[in-house]
């Protein structure tokens, strides 16, 4: 091939196409992705592109269907997570399908793509990109391939993972798992010197594994793991029924719509509750965030040390996007008997949106007995006399005092 007739680039994946008779002994270009993000077909005797075509990424994976001359129909799937469905000329994709995850197989079987994810699972798409199934995986994929018994019609996937299992699947349903020694990096099934039906595996390890499927072997649906779990076939050991389950039973029955309507009213009553205390909440700015847009705050108090003296740290945050907030005051109600803090009232200062602005003092405890008592604090607005937020600190014990 010389360099006229193929770009200087690097190719990425490849495949082959029938160019017009479906046989199997047909004659069939080669399909080639590049690192150019391209499609090139080349003819096979000349070697010269025969078509172009272009793609949004760089293709790895690549499935063919039909003949050159007549129809096809091209899947590949890109480094960007989307499998892209081209058809004959077609310069540009038809079709995407967009992945939640990168693509670490892709198999046609019949009508249907078969692609496999670094999630950990296979999906299955028709060539318009709709979702039909999906099977997730005990283990991560490491290669694909399709497994096809052409005497008896059959074509199914065959997945490679991580754990020593190679599965094979017939749409979602398990028809076989093949245990190996060692994970399966690659994957073959066709025909081997006499043999029609041959298995062919490489392992991590450098291993070839050599499998031949009996003439008289069938795959049936339903072997495996699919269906329920062994566990639920087992007997529970139930306990007998006492007289008090039969009573209840009994109870339940002949007042089944009187119990009914009183755990209706019983909720209705809670949720009226819940409502009542939200409002009250809202209305006395018990909250610690505001609840009106105009006044975008969020308060949160932290209590440290172990006494007599107490370090209290105000956090407030103005939530709002864009918008500063100033001229607001904080102030403390606590009882002057328990005890005493430098500053009850302060101003605040500019609070800039989106920043945590720390307010510190210093509570000093007053009391020996060793009891404690809560501190409001208020954050208000100059010139109004309801609070903006409020905050209720349960102070702990000192413990400096009670050791003393």
């Amino acid at each position: 091939m010389t360099p006229e007739v193929l770009p200087q680039t690097v190719i990425t994946t490849m495949t082959t196409l029938k160019k017009n008779l479906a046989d199997e002994d047909a004659m069939s270009c080669l399909v080639l992705g590049t690192e150019n993000k391209e499609l090139l077909v080349l003819d096979p005797e000349a070697f010269t592109i025969l078509a172009k075509m272009s793609l949004p990424s760089v293709p790895v994976f690549l499935e063919v269907s039909g003949q050159f001359d007549v129809e096809f129909r091209l899947a590949a799937a890109c480094r960007n997570g989307n499998i892209y469905i081209l058809r004959r000329d077609s310069k540009r994709p038809k079709y995407c399908i967009e992945l939640s995850a990168q693509p670490v197989g892709l198999i046609r079987v019949h009508k249907v793509l078969v692609v496999g994810s670094n999630q950990d699972s296979l999906h299955g798409f028709t060539h318009k990109g709709k979702k039909l199934w999906t099977v997730q995986m005990p283990a991560a994929i490491l290669t694909m391939n399709l497994l096809e018994q052409r005497s008896r019609g059959l074509q199914a996937v065959m997945a490679g993972l991580a754990n020593g299992e190679v599965r094979i699947y017939r749409d979602k349903a398990l028809l076989d798992v093949i245990r190996t020694p060692d994970a399966v990096t690659s994957l073959c099934f066709g025909r081997y010197g006499r043999e029609d039906n041959t298995l062919v595996m490489t392992t991590r390890g450098g291993g070839l594994i050599i499998k031949i499927l009996k003439r008289t072997a069938v795959f049936v649906e339903g072997k495996g793991e699919v269906g329920p779990p062994p566990a639920q076939a087992m007997k529970l050991n139930v306990p007998r029924k006492t007289r008090l389950y039969v009573d209840q039973t009994l109870r339940e029955r002949e007042a089944g719509t009187a119990m009914h309507r009183t755990f209706q009213t019983d909720l209705h009553l809670l949720r009226l509750r819940a409502a009542r205390a939200y409002v009250q909440a809202l209305e006395s700015s018990l909250s610690p965030m505001s609840a009106t847009a105009r006044e975008p705050l969020k308060l949160h108090a932290v209590v440290q040390g172990l006494g007599p003296t107490f370090k209290l740290t105000l956090h407030l945050q103005n939530t709002s996007t864009a918008r500063p907030v100033l001229g607001l005051l904080v102030c403390f109600l606590y009882n002057e008997a328990l005890y005493a803090l430098p500053r009850t009232f302060f101003k605040v200062p500019l609070l800039v949106p989106g920043l945590n602005y720390p307010l510190e003092t210093f509570v000093e405890s007053l009391s020996n007995k060793g009891i404690s008592d809560m501190i409001k604090v208020l954050v208000l607005r100059e010139g109004q006399s309801a609070p903006l937020l409020s905050a209720h600190i349960n102070m702990p014990v000192s413990e400096g005092l009670a050791a003393a």
